[in-house]
């Protein structure tokens, strides 16, 4: 008998990969990097979990972090001959009153899409102005080889962008990228004949891709569900190879492999919380499912994915202790993306975001609307009762995830934007905002968003806190972000001040990768003149906002 990815995964991974958005064209922003750079005053946030403390002084030579020298007390002048001194050719930023973080980790980033008319310098940009050093693209998207150009000119910084994390989707062709390294990791010297492309159909053929894909320079695989013998060998051998590994456990493939047989075969991180439920199911083994129910029918899908979580075991009892345990001893991530379904629960919330009318493209705005066609798109009749369903969905889906960090499992923070209103870099800050109503802590939302994804994808000792010895990725922002997180969005948070005036305040100041100077406002500012530029082109009555009659 033949196992095979499941035809509708297949046309997931083919929508996603076929076509190319625009690239990134060479760096014009940013300053650096310098010989020396010193941040001067800071209160330092860092990602481990520790409360802040300041004012320090942090030093950067050659893109590494060298010093990072208290200076002096809060409240308190600086003594100029404590602190350390600028060399000749170096640079200095005045941090006084301001705060440091490191640079904030997004575990689910997909860089733009052909559909939506994103091109990479729109979502690089708004990546940075918010923060966002680091991103794991789970599917690339755009195909491996355009990732892996963008992912080596970042790391040169002739881009303005992240530093990216190639994982490609299961199955995905390859056949264009040329092998760079052989089994044993080193340069690769003469060609193989391996599977690149087509149905993967049993386990053989399963290694045998994820072989192709590890020899091509991915950096991963995302994973959408298999057969229990395509999961399980493509599992071990990514293992074996020291790849890490994502996946969206999609309902075509769940009845028969979920989240536990996953973590047991060697999957490192689950994306959003598909396959956990029906790990948790105590009376019954698939979901139930309406009987007129057809998953390409997305409100369908998405209208049975918000009563999911009320058909697992209860929080707190036994079934749902044994799998968190189990997880947890696993070491096992969870991503859980709360925020790419909020509009599940409250669409007028999602639609009405007060940085969609300058930052959204109007091919974003045609990408989000309903539509039978669109990935994401699923408001055919969305209604009270499907938001009421999703809101108890978060309440116990929010619950399983807190308890998780709780007993010491990995949590991590990803955005998944481009879909369901969601967009680069607001989303992922609104992320940190619902980590919160989850119950985690500021500072262990910084943690998640920081060290916890540089654990994941095996760099934290080059990245996910600010110590010395590690690569000068920061953010710098005007305000304290533990006691407002909305002080991080490129719109800030609106206040009034005591002499009666309504300003807005924060939006982060500086984001700094590989050393490289960024001014996140200008980065902001491109981003809206590209949203401006797009409008006035636009033939729609009203581009950028919806006109539904």
């Amino acid at each position: 008998m033949k196992f095979f990815l499941s035809p509708v995964i297949i046309l997931f991974v083919s929508t996603w990969c076929i076509a190319q958005i625009e690239p990134a064209p060479p760096r014009s922003r940013g300053e650096g990097p310098y010989s020396q750079l010193i941040i001067r005053g800071a209160t330092l946030i860092n990602g481990n979990g520790a409360p802040p403390i300041g004012p320090v002084d942090i030093v950067v030579e050659d893109n590494r972090i060298v010093k990072v020298a208290i200076v002096g007390f809060p409240g308190v002048e600086i003594n100029d001959s404590r602190r350390p001194v600028l060399k000749e050719g170096g640079k200095e930023i005045d941090a006084s009153g301001k705060y440091v973080l490191p640079g904030f980790i997004d575990m689910h980033g997909h860089i733009g899409g052909k559909a939506q008319g994103t091109p990479a310098e729109y979502v690089f940009k708004l990546w940075l102005a918010h923060g966002v050093t680091t991103v794991r693209d789970p599917s690339a998207g755009n195909g491996l080889g355009w990732v892996l150009d963008h992912k080596e000119k970042s790391l040169a910084n002739s881009i303005t962008a992240p530093r990216l994390f190639a994982y490609t989707s299961f199955g995905q062709d390859i056949s264009n990228v040329p092998a760079t390294r052989n089994l044993n990791g080193q340069p690769n010297k003469k060609p193989v004949s391996e599977k690149t492309n087509g149905e993967i159909t049993n386990a053989q053929e399963a290694r045998a891709w994820v072989q192709a894909n590890y020899r091509r320079g991915a950096d991963g695989i995302k994973f959408f569900g298999a057969s229990p013998e395509v999961m399980q060998a493509a599992l071990e051998e990514n293992k074996r190879l020291g790849l890490g590994s994502a996946c969206h456990h999609a309902q075509m493939d769940v009845a028969w492999w979920n989240v536990v047989q996953s973590a047991e075969a060697g999957l490192t991180s689950m994306e959003h919380w598909y396959g956990l439920p029906e790990a948790l199911f105590n009376d019954r083994t698939v979901q139930d499912y309406p009987l007129d129910y057809n998953y390409l029918n997305e409100q369908h899908r998405f209208t049975g994915a918000g009563n999911l979580w009320k058909q697992a075991a209860p929080p707190y009892s036994e079934k749902w202790n044994q799998v968190m345990d189990h997880l947890i001893s696993l070491d096992f991530t969870l991503d859980p993306t709360f925020n790419i379904y909020e509009a599940s629960r409250d669409l007028m919330r999602a639609i009405q975001a007060e940085w969609h009318n300058d930052y959204t493209l109007p091919s974003l705005w045609e990408f989000y609307k309903p539509s039978k066609i669109s990935h994401g798109s699923y408001w055919h009749y969305w209604g009270t009762e499907e938001e009421v369903a999703w809101k108890e969905n978060y309440r116990l889906w929010m619950t399983f995830i807190n308890e998780y960090k709780n007993r010491g499992g990995r949590v991590t923070t990803g955005s998944d934007s481009g879909y369901i209103y969601q967009l680069y870099g607001f989303a992922y800050i609104r992320e940190l905002e619902l980590f919160r109503e989850a119950g985690f802590h500021p500072l262990e939302i910084i943690r998640s968003a920081t060290l916890y994804g540089a654990q994941a994808l095996g760099v934290d000792d080059q990245l996910g806190t600010i110590e010395v010895g590690k690569l000068a990725d920061m953010v710098i922002v005007d305000e304290n972000p533990l006691q407002n997180l909305k002080v991080l969005y490129g719109t800030g948070a609106i206040k009034l001040t005591d002499d009666n005036q309504i300003i807005r305040t924060g939006g982060i100041r500086y984001t700094i990768k590989d050393g490289i100077v960024y001014d996140a406002k200008q980065l902001l500012e491109d981003v809206r003149n590209m949203v401006r530029e797009a409008k006035e082109g636009n033939e729609l009555e009203n581009p950028g906002y919806p006109n539904w009659k």
